[in-house]
């Protein structure tokens, strides 16, 4: 594949009209925007020719690896039948409805009705609005806080961005907005309770209630987890935890929501991490596994009892232009066809999951190393200063060693002072070596 303009030329446009999402600016245009032209497997191509192991899975996404055939085709085939319809207006297209069947087949049981939206900020934010529209139906309007822990992340809305629990994200817009409501997330580590992580997510429950209490549960509508938080840097969460904050919700008559925007799809060795959990959630969010990336779709799964409520409750006023929009719902069909027919949750939880994570588990005696954490094919490196010392910590460490695995041919990515990786669903066990490869020599050059 070519490119019709210079490297050079592409970033001097890029500096001049885009405007990039979570990004420094000033020191983006000072080194060069990174363009990517091509994909393949595994590996992506940037514009001056380098080839790199894509250890993030594009935004922890691309669960078949880029340039899948079946994906490439089933969308031309729908653009070229028919590219566009809505589902507003007593109307929608056959993908819609053979992909939210296909998805309530594959989900929990119980979850059976599905809204699509047009990424995972957006399925959170349906979530949101369809618990205020249940609860008003059932007498119940004053139930409206949002519980959410710290180190979660939910998305970039207004509404979504004030359930996040990362002061990097909510702190610029001055967020949250009242009526979100932040409980401890079990990040062991960052409390240096790392020694006794069960204890200490045994306590985070504790003080989830003792705050469900003090706002009082009559006034809160639900909780929104994620089962590995991901973007707050792979937190794992502790035996027992998950579940319990699930009795919690239950206990105090509060809905559940699982956001499963990173680890539905494969990437934990099960479609859902609320399957491994038992967590039965009220509703499941998605995104990013569901098309692999290829193009943008989002979905909010409802239990069926509360869709029940909403189906009858009249003229249901939400939904987006692009909701059930037939050619990416023509992506997910062909996207989760592949992942079955090639076995890919089996390859994770049978192959390389157990793979990744042995060879993760291998860094918790290195020196520049301070936590390892994991599960299937998603993990992270805390890193340290080479005197081992937290209190020198001061957020950087992991764009350094994200820009030094670049330099050495592997993409992860760099979180406050950790590395996270979550490469594509298709690795083979020689290419994870080829990630961790790429991660020792950055470490070498990080301890100088």
């Amino acid at each position: 594949m070519s490119i019709t303009a210079s490297p050079d030329t592409l970033a001097r446009l890029d500096a001049q009209h885009h405007l990039h999402p979570f990004t420094n600016h000033e020191e983006m245009h000072a080194a060069g925007t990174h363009v990517m032209v091509r994909g393949e497997g595994v590996y992506v191509w940037d514009a001056r020719g380098q080839k790199l192991l894509d250890g993030l899975a594009g935004l922890w996404c691309v669960n078949v690896g880029y340039s899948c055939p079946e994906i490439i085709e089933a969308v031309g085939d729908q653009m070229r039948r028919l590219p566009y319809y809505c589902s507003f207006f007593n109307t929608t297209t056959e993908p819609a409805i053979e992909l939210a069947d296909k998805i309530a087949s594959l989900a929990p049981r119980g979850l059976g009705h599905v809204m699509f939206t047009n990424s995972g900020s957006e399925a959170n934010e349906t979530a949101l609005k369809l618990i205020r529209g249940y609860l008003k139906l059932r007498g119940q309007s004053q139930k409206s806080k949002i519980v959410t822990r710290n180190f979660s992340y939910h998305g970039v809305t207004i509404a979504t961005t004030s359930m996040t629990g990362l002061p990097s994200c909510t702190a610029p817009f001055d967020l949250p907005l009242p009526g979100f409501v932040q409980v401890p997330g079990p990040n062991a580590y960052a409390a240096d309770k790392e020694r006794e992580p069960d204890a200490y997510g045994q306590w985070c429950l504790e003080e989830t209630e003792r705050i469900i209490l003090r706002e009082d549960p009559a006034t809160i509508a639900a909780i929104f987890a994620e089962p590995i938080q991901g973007a707050g840097g792979v937190i794992v969460p502790p035996a027992g935890h998950l579940r319990g904050l699930r009795d919690l919700a239950r206990k105090h008559d509060i809905l559940f929501v699982a956001d499963e925007v990173i680890t539905g799809f494969g990437r934990l060795g099960s479609w859902f991490g609320s399957e491994l959990w038992n967590l039965e959630p009220d509703f499941l969010v998605l995104a990013k596994g569901l098309t692999s990336g290829y193009l943008p779709l989002g979905a909010t799964v409802v239990r069926d009892e509360i869709a029940e409520t909403l189906i009858h409750g009249g003229y249901l006023a939400h939904g987006f232009t692009y909701s059930g929009h037939p050619t990416t719902c023509a992506a997910g069909l062909a996207n989760l066809r592949v992942i079955e027919r090639d076995k890919l949750v089996e390859h994770v939880r049978d192959d390389v999951g157990p793979y990744f994570q042995g060879k993760l588990r291998g860094y918790a005696k290195h020196p520049l190393v301070g936590d390892v954490r994991g599960y299937g094919l998603i993990g992270a490196l805390e890193l340290l200063p080479p005197d081992r010392d937290k209190a020198k910590l001061k957020n950087t460490l992991g764009a350094k060693a994200a820009g030094l695995a670049r330099k050495e041919g592997v993409i992860v990515r760099g979180i406050r002072d950790l590395i996270a990786m979550s490469p594509p669903l298709i690795v083979t066990r020689p290419q994870i070596d080829e990630l961790f490869a790429g991660v020792d020599r950055a470490l070498a050059k990080m301890a100088g």
